[in-house]
């Protein structure tokens, strides 16, 4: 399961992550921040908060993860990792080369100073 809560005096979606992530946790992180960016035209940025890496319960999970950064990637300006897994270092390194977004590691436990991050990084 993925929880998806909207920020939305900051303009920050946070995605937790409970368990291997499933075709329709990207379903329903679509139908929560899809609505947001329509309403006022960008999202600053995603949290996704854990403290591992879950996985992804199938090959067509997997598809729907690639499906989702392809078409919100120019939509948001920051994402912040907030976990321990060292998942969390190669995706900061491998996927700044595929995204607009600027992506930053922190720990799981440094949630606010990510949230702090994504917030101010865009007002500069």
């Amino acid at each position: 399961m993925l929880s998806v809560k909207i920020d939305e005096v900051n303009g920050i979606a946070v995605l937790e992550p409970d368990g291997a992530l499933s075709e329709d946790d990207f379903r329903t992180a679509v139908k929560e921040i899809d609505p947001f960016i329509e309403r006022t035209g960008k999202l600053k940025g995603i949290i996704i908060h854990t403290k591992s890496f879950p996985g992804w319960d199938s090959f067509a999970a997997l598809v729907s993860h690639f499906e989702f950064v392809k078409e919100h990637h120019k939509k948001i300006s920051c994402v912040a990792l907030c976990t321990d897994s060292v998942v969390g270092i190669f995706a900061e390194t491998i996927a700044s080369h595929f995204i607009n977004a600027e992506i930053k590691l922190f720990s799981y436990d440094e949630f606010e100073d990510a949230k702090n991050w994504v917030a101010n990084e865009t007002d500069e």
